[in-house]
């Protein structure tokens, strides 16, 4: 997610709406999530330690009385490592304060701007708002290269999501952390909402707090906005 291709309207409703501010439930279902899973599945499947797995979408939705209902997710295309301002984004600042696994053009996720303006013009023609994103953590600690081994992944907040956050400033930010277990792949969901203020790198993503998350029945009993 680029913390520069964000539109400015969708930084000031999450910063400014008072709603936005106080959202502290997520509710989803499982079906708006399969398009996402299965692309989170097949990234995880076909990776290597020198390519790690990257899926991300953003979610579309509303936002009332403290509860995001997410409607939707929508793909964008990642230009990491053809965007100038994304490599000139990651050289001066995310590997000087978050590493050197961070130069790996395979690593991190830069929203193309020209999909970011399509999903939201779709969402308007929808009624609709983008009220965040959700992307793939997986087991790296188990899978990556060995030096890379130390820090334990799950579906919480690393630091370089932290900072991402903090300069959407979407008020819903979700993580689907996918493991492997013997055959099976399992996967585990945590929603958190962006750091209130410039924090140090290595408390940022103390800082994100968690949001509650509810699934819905997409059916006949579907939930109302």
């Amino acid at each position: 997610m680029s913390p520069r291709t964000a539109e400015g309207n969708t930084r000031a409703r999450a910063s400014d709406n008072s709603e936005a501010a106080q959202c502290s439930t997520v509710v989803v279902s499982h079906r708006t999530l399969e398009p996402f899973l299965g692309a989170a599945f097949d990234a995880y499947e076909g990776c290597s330690p020198r390519k790690p797995p990257s899926s991300f979408a953003l979610l579309l939705g509303t936002l009332r009385d403290g509860r995001a209902l997410i409607h939707a997710t929508e793909f964008a295309d990642n230009v990491r490592s053809a965007d100038t301002a994304a490599a000139e984004e990651f050289r001066t600042t995310i590997v000087p304060r978050f590493g050197a696994a961070y130069a790996n053009m395979h690593r991190g996720f830069w929203c193309d701007s020209r999909d970011l303006l399509r999903i939201h013009q779709r969402a308007a023609g929808l009624g609709l708002d983008v009220l965040g994103s959700i992307h793939l953590h997986p087991d790296w600690h188990r899978m990556g290269p060995p030096h890379e081994r130390g820090l334990r992944i799950s579906e919480a907040p690393t630091p370089m999501d932290a900072y991402m956050f903090g300069n959407t400033g979407w008020p819903v930010n979700m993580i689907c952390y996918v493991e492997r277990h013997d055959e099976w792949l399992s996967y585990a969901l945590g929603a958190w909402r962006p750091p209130p203020g410039p924090q140090a790198p290595d408390s940022q993503a103390a800082s994100c707090a968690p949001l509650r998350i509810q699934f819905h029945d997409s059916g006949e009993r579907r939930l109302q906005a």
